[in-house]
């Protein structure tokens, strides 16, 4: 079977995943306190959003070390709002249900950016 051609970032499935945890971020943060706004809300916000734009930026560079730089940035972010769900439960923000099935969508997008990751560095090592 072949593989699909990947011309732009957008066919790119991670960074799809990763437009998706944007729109979870910015749901849980519609459920915070007015008081959160320029505290949990953005950062939860700045953290998700940085996940798909790296994914982006890194795709768009020529170079496949420069690509791997931004996918491990986004590993970072990923992991930043991985903890901001952790932070929503601990303040009952969010329930613990919640907070499981975005771990979930979290685990997922960042086994998608480690096997991306992996495939990189074995077509630079060619």
């Amino acid at each position: 079977m072949e593989k699909p051609q990947i011309s732009s970032y957008r066919d790119l499935e991670v960074w799809q995943k990763g437009i998706d945890l944007v729109q979870l971020a910015y749901a849980f943060g519609e459920k915070l306190p007015k008081s959160e706004c320029y505290g949990l809300t953005s950062q939860l916000q700045r953290a998700a959003v940085s996940v798909p734009a790296n994914i982006a930026e890194g795709h768009a560079r020529k170079s496949s070390k420069e690509f791997l730089q931004f996918i491990s940035i986004s590993l970072g972010s990923l992991a930043e709002v991985e903890t901001y769900f952790h932070i929503m439960e601990r303040l009952r923000y969010i329930q613990a249900s919640e907070t499981e099935l975005a771990l979930e969508k979290t685990d997922r997008l960042g086994k998608m950016l480690r096997g991306l990751q992996r495939t990189i560095k074995e077509r630079v090592k060619r």
